[in-house]
């Protein structure tokens, strides 16, 4: 008989435990997945950059190509919401004339809704110009 009531006091822990493990577990995977979201939106735009800055430095190339591409490649990479903020102008690289892109976009927690991470990359390249 001892041995039946100790079973009855125990039999509600495992439920108990389970729910311990996935308070601490659930958020803590949630967070590595908001991690990874933001660093492939970084990735995928700091790449649409820097080819866009590429297509609008060759010579006679307005920067409207330049953003152009940026959100071509943003689009085709992620979505078009992460496109909405990108602009285009001259600048100085290593003391050469080139082109600077730069794409903002707000990333939302977990990808839906909630608050936002806001990221911005740079994306350059050194202008073609007649000898």
């Amino acid at each position: 008989m001892a041995e039946q009531s100790t079973g009855r006091r125990e039999g509600g822990s495992a439920i108990v435990d389970f729910v311990l493990v996935m308070l601490i577990l659930v958020p803590l995977v949630l967070g590595i997945i908001q991690v990874a979201l933001v660093l492939h939106v970084r990735n995928v735009t700091t790449s649409a950059a820097s080819e866009g800055a590429r297509a609008a430095a060759v010579l006679d190339a307005p920067l409207a190509v330049g953003v152009d591409r940026t959100r071509q490649q943003i689009r085709a990479g992620i979505a078009d919401r992460f496109a909405e903020h990108v602009t285009a102008r001259p600048t100085a690289v290593a003391g050469a004339p080139g082109v600077e892109v730069v794409v903002t976009s707000q990333v939302p927690a977990l990808g839906l809704f909630g608050p936002a991470v806001t990221v911005t990359v740079r994306g350059h390249a050194i202008s073609e110009v007649e000898p």
